[in-house]
């Protein structure tokens, strides 16, 4: 008997990240970087970031152990706005930073 299809994943869709405040998460992802808010409620909002995207959701428990890799066209440019933001980038080789609710972000740049 043949194995059964599978189906092939194609890529991902969008990475969610658990918040306390939309509001505050919108103002902190917006001061870093360009998106089109594509829809928002109470519990969530999601973020257009051109072909990549995010859904912020509100949990009263965010957890501290999301990570996701976002490819930027301008690393500087965020790394300012993170000290602009009072953020401290995590220090190593690779550059990343935790965001007010516990998730990693880590910056790509194909330079």
């Amino acid at each position: 008997m043949p194995a059964p299809r599978k189906a092939r994943a194609l890529g991902l869709h969008h990475v969610a990240l658990d918040v306390d405040d939309i509001d505050r998460a919108l103002a902190f992802y917006g001061r870093l970087f360009e998106f089109t808010l594509l829809d928002k409620t109470d519990a969530s909002a999601f973020l257009d970031l051109s072909n990549q995207f995010i859904v912020l959701q509100k949990s009263h428990a965010p957890r501290s152990n999301c990570q996701i890799g976002l490819v930027v066209d301008d690393r500087n440019a965020v790394l300012q706005a993170l000290a602009d933001a009072g953020v401290t980038p995590v220090p190593g080789q690779l550059v990343h930073f935790v965001d007010p609710w516990g998730n990693r972000v880590r910056l790509i740049c194909y330079d």
